[in-house]
């Protein structure tokens, strides 16, 4: 490259006088010689001195051309002065031939750059060709780092932008959303990246209705941060995460809520290794508590939990404040354990997570159910009331709202509890938050999971009803929802937190198949599809439709997310009544007693003559209209 560099230069000065003469018949006077000697010379030191013989030239983009210009000019510039400061030497050499002889310099050096780069990428094979949704900052970011790719051919973009679409980017060009289909197939495109900014979320869901049809897999792009870091192939892309298709934008957290129960207090989290637990422990060891425990009754669940933690207490920053870490296998049933536990750490705040959630399950173990939702919360929260814990939170379900499976009943009941306690006990020093919420995605057992496994071994998809909805939130996003509620409000409040829109579980089945790269099958409409969706029918307790209140008297809150419900309660005397029935009941394992317990105490649940829960009445509100 030298060598090559320093020739150029010399030819370089003879083209810029002979340009300048408008004549190829020039005669070698000394003039001419010295010039084009001293161009030789000049160019290869100034090149390296602007790192130009440093890059690689198969992955030289804007930065080198800004660069070889800088060298171009510097060496034009020390031409001219030596010119100046040796004029007998270049004596006859037409002064202006010297910024000619630049330009020229600097089209044949990087021009021949750009044809070694040309030469080296097409001799490379281009086995993915994909396309790219989204032709904004992102989509350009993309396509300049999949340039650098080998193995990876980009052969359209897509975009909804009047301004972008018909015009060309790097050479590839673009066609409106509309034409997606079309494309795809024609082009034989295999994989579709979807480069969206993360301002562009909520769009996400009109957006992926016309990607999931498309056929072809479906990957989502790393951000720009991370494309900027490095070189980024096709490899690196993830599939789209099933919160990419629910359409909402998180809320930011308000810091000041995050820590004001958990910055330097002694935290106690109960239920640690579950999925809304286990990321309750990771986001309060973010906010640097003083001490926190972690409960659970299921030790492997503990131990993973506790190592996760105590490996991110070694990562902290040096000279950060040291969390002491206490885990516990315990049962929140045990009333003896919790009382010695609380009474010895003296927690600031608790957070009550440890719970039974899957509806099928609860329902044909109604008595261990009712024994950890109920019993468990009320021991917990008495030991908490004994020892003035500061704030109580507990952690409630959108299924306790005119519930129609033990499951939910079990969680409306404990609510009443902490309420009616709460009341009673009035400003006794224990603050009790109800924070209740929908499904979040990923957590055990959920249908998100279940799905992705069913598609990866080729179907057929379960689908319980073909109208069931569900609230979904991310886990991350729900727990620190969750520990702002905590923060808020005088005692007794529950707090809903918004969990957007319903999705339809059968929408959600049908998007994460084709986006998978698979197709739906169907009878009637496509035989030749890939995965079948089957109906099994509602299982024991389940809803067509959940909903998060039980009444219309729902408030605002300081965070846009979290709203509060007032709600109807029983007064302590009868719930304290009431326990000490369940007590006798779940000592005696009564199941048919249980169940007409919870029927007498708890608004919407009801249960039949043998003590088996009455199906098909699945309530359900929108607004202020309710069905039936």
């Amino acid at each position: 490259m030298v060598a090559f560099d320093a020739g150029a230069a010399v030819v370089a000065v003879w083209s810029a006088v002979s340009l300048r003469l408008g004549t190829l018949t020039l005669s070698a006077d000394s003039g001419l010689v010295s010039m084009a000697l001293v161009a030789g010379i000049v160019v290869p030191p100034v090149f390296y001195y602007f790192g130009l013989y440093r890059e690689i030239t198969r992955y030289i983009g804007s930065r080198f051309a800004l660069q070889m210009g800088k060298g171009v000019a510097v060496a034009t510039l020390i031409m001219a002065l030596a010119m100046w400061a040796l004029p007998e030497l270049v004596v006859g050499f037409p002064r202006s031939s010297i910024p000619i002889a630049g330009m020229v310099i600097l089209l044949v050096c990087s021009g021949a750059r750009l044809c070694v780069r040309s030469a080296f990428r097409r001799a490379a094979t281009s086995s993915n060709r994909v396309a790219i949704y989204g032709a904004g900052d992102v989509g350009a970011g993309l396509v300049a780092v999949l340039a650098q790719d080998r193995a990876t051919k980009v052969v359209a973009l897509f975009d909804e932008n009047p301004s972008l679409v018909g015009g060309m980017l790097r050479g590839i060009p673009v066609f409106h959303a509309d034409d997606i289909h079309r494309i795809l197939r024609n082009e034989r495109i295999g994989v579709l990246l979807v480069a969206l900014g993360s301002g562009a979320r909520r769009m996400r869901g009109k957006d992926l209705q016309r990607i999931s049809a498309a056929g072809v897999q479906v990957l989502t792009v790393p951000t720009l941060d991370e494309i900027g870091q490095g070189m980024v192939k096709i490899d690196h892309f993830r599939p789209l995460a099933i919160a990419d298709l629910l359409g909402r934008t998180p809320v930011q957290p308000q810091t000041d809520l995050l820590e004001r129960c958990v910055r330097g207090c002694s935290v106690l989290i109960t239920g640690a290794g579950g999925s809304i637990g286990s990321e309750l422990c990771r986001q309060a060891l973010r906010h640097s508590p003083r001490r926190l425990i972690v409960l659970d009754n299921c030790e492997f669940g503990l131990f993973q939990i506790e190592h996760e933690l105590r490996r991110l207490m070694g990562q902290a920053a040096p000279g950060s404040a040291p969390t002491e870490l206490v885990s516990y296998l315990a049962s929140v049933t045990d009333a003896v354990h919790m009382d010695g536990i609380i009474g010895q750490h003296q927690p600031d705040t608790i957070y009550h997570a440890a719970a039974y959630k899957h509806v099928p399950i609860v329902e044909e173990n109604e008595v261990v159910g009712v024994d950890v939702n109920v019993l468990g919360t009320y021991r917990v929260s008495d030991a908490a009331f004994k020892h003035t814990v500061k704030n109580f939170v507990f952690i409630s379900t959108d299924k306790a709202v005119r519930p129609t499976s033990v499951m939910g009943a079990s969680k409306r009941l404990a609510e009443i509890v902490l309420q009616s306690k709460q009341a009673a006990a009035g400003t006794s020093g224990t603050r009790v938050s109800i924070v209740r919420f929908g499904n979040v995605l990923a957590s055990s057992g959920s249908v998100v999971p279940l799905f992705e496994s069913q598609i990866h071994s080729g179907g057929p998809v379960t689908v319980t009803h073909p109208d069931v909805t569900r609230y979904f939130m991310t886990i991350p996003e729900a727990a620190a929802l969750v520990l702002q509620a905590g923060s808020m409000g005088t005692g007794g409040e529950v707090f809903v937190l918004d969990m957007g829109e319903q999705v339809k579980i059968l929408d959600l089945a049908k998007t994460m198949i084709n986006l998978s790269g698979r197709t739906v099958r169907d009878e009637r409409d496509n035989r030749d599809g890939s995965i079948a969706i089957t109906f099994t029918g509602l299982r024991p307790g389940e809803k067509v439709f959940e909903e998060l209140t039980i009444g219309d008297n729902v408030g605002p809150t300081a965070h846009p997310a979290i709203l509060c419900a007032q709600e109807q309660f029983l007064p302590w005397p009868q719930v304290e009544q009431l326990l000490q029935s369940l007590d006798a009941m779940v000592s005696q394992h009564d199941r048919s007693g249980v169940r007409k317990l919870l029927a007498c105490s708890v608004e919407g649940y009801e249960c039949g003559t043998a003590g088996q829960p009455k199906h098909g009445r699945h309530r359900y509100a929108r607004g202020n209209e309710r069905s039936a």
